[in-house]
């Protein structure tokens, strides 16, 4: 349960911060938003852009959300496997560890290949 695992961590600390600091929070949010609504490219293929850019920038946060992101817009396990296959080809080694991890993440918050749901918390 990577995914969950990651986030379950991150939760507390970033609503400590996200008090501290409400004004960048929700500009981020805003911006996040902005960045990730369907224009010329649609919301799937945004998330599985900023999953395989998780996977290079090796950000474990990152990867849970868009894994997660990724999933909920549609993707399928091949399409987020290959988006981080691309990762890998323009990282190197470094993605083969966090690209394994992106695609576990991705599994946990998609329907499995029998069709059924995993717990997407």
């Amino acid at each position: 349960m990577y995914g969950t695992v990651v986030r379950d961590e991150l939760r507390e600390p970033t609503r400590r911060l996200r008090g501290a600091i409400p004004d960048v929070f929700r500009g981020f949010a805003q911006w996040h938003d902005a960045a990730l609504a369907a224009g010329a490219l649609d919301a799937k293929t945004k998330e599985l852009i900023a999953l395989a850019i998780a996977v290079g920038d090796e950000c474990d946060g990152c990867i849970a959300a868009h894994a997660r992101g990724a999933a909920r817009t549609g993707a399928t396990a091949a399409e987020a496997a290959e988006a981080i296959g691309v990762a890998i080809l323009m990282n190197g080694g470094p993605a083969t560890v966090y690209g394994p991890r992106a695609y576990a993440a991705f599994l946990e918050f998609a329907p499995d290949e029998a069709g059924d749901t995993a717990h997407a918390g």
